[in-house]
């Protein structure tokens, strides 16, 4: 049988997708706003953006509580 998921895992899931899904938002509703972005390099803007959901993913996995283990293996 599988183990069950760890809660570090499960908030770092969802504090990726909230980000990320919330993002995207964003970015479609101010798309023709290039002020947001527009003063980075195109090049340079995905990663930028990127950066975003990767910080609320670590910072939701390392706020989250170990799930205890129940016994060795």
């Amino acid at each position: 049988m599988a183990e069950p998921v760890e809660t570090k895992v499960t908030a770092a899931t969802a504090a990726a997708y909230v980000t990320s899904t919330g993002l995207l938002a964003a970015l479609a509703v101010v798309q023709n706003d290039v002020r947001l972005v527009g003063w980075m390099p195109d090049a340079v803007a995905p990663f930028v953006l990127a950066v975003v959901p990767t910080l609320m993913t670590f910072a939701a996995g390392w706020k989250a509580r170990h799930t205890p283990r129940l016994g060795a293996r």
